[in-house]
């Protein structure tokens, strides 16, 4: 049987004081999605809340991957998200969580996602996310107690890469945030591609580490089936 991967994304539209519109950014779901398609996964959405997410990053409609996307099943399916506490995760290999800056807004609190992603972790199966994504990570407490993160090798939206992004519009800087709960955090030149598997784990720093956080995931699922 095909591998099934579960997309969780962000119900938030707007991050902070000055109400940046926001939402998941295009090719952070596009591009891995892609990689499920190719690979003839099954591929299903869940929010948070269970209302319509939003997309950002429209303006980069004209890349192959993100078109199909919004033309074709994937914007479908993502904007027909069901609520996250009402899927039943047990049949999935694997979460996968994009970014956008929306995802500050409501993933790094989040009670039912924090369970749902200690869960696959803890059941061997692939826990995954890009860019502001990994903020889904924070705070995702084992049943030993330590944090999922602690002593993992983890990429995730830079220091560096927010000083010149989005700073005045996020409640806290991600790196130092992973950091302080044990995450090695691997930081590339800002805006290059930088993907890392550590385990189950797959994380990538930016919008140009999207496609290979969906390569890392098909190969860790494709090891897996064998």
């Amino acid at each position: 049987m095909n591998p099934k991967v579960l997309i969780v994304v962000s119900n938030a539209n707007s991050i902070g004081p000055n109400n940046k519109r926001t939402g998941t950014f295009l090719p952070e779901v596009a591009h891995p999605y892609a990689e499920f398609e190719n690979a003839g996964y099954q591929i299903d959405f869940a929010s948070l809340t269970g209302e319509s997410p939003f997309l950002d990053g429209l303006n980069l409609a004209d890349d192959p991957e993100n078109l199909k996307f919004l033309t074709g099943k994937g914007w479908e399916d993502m904007h027909s998200a069901k609520k996250l506490s009402e899927v039943n995760t047990s049949g999935y290999d694997a979460v996968f969580v994009p970014g956008g800056l929306a995802p500050m807004v409501d993933m790094a609190e989040a009670p039912e996602l924090k369970k749902v992603l200690a869960d696959f972790y803890e059941s061997n199966r692939v826990v995954a996310a890009v860019c502001h994504g990994p903020v889904s990570l924070l705070n995702v407490k084992l049943s030993d107690g330590s944090y999922l993160v602690n002593g993992k090798n983890i990429a995730a939206f830079s220091t560096a890469e927010e000083e010149s992004y989005a700073k005045a519009d996020v409640a806290f800087d991600l790196q130092t945030a992973l950091t302080e709960q044990g995450a090695i955090f691997h930081a590339a030149e800002p805006w290059s591609a930088n993907s890392i598997a550590d385990g189950n784990i797959v994380t990538g720093q930016n919008p140009a580490s999207a496609k290979g956080v969906g390569e890392k995931i098909v190969a860790l699922l494709e090891a897996k089936n064998a």
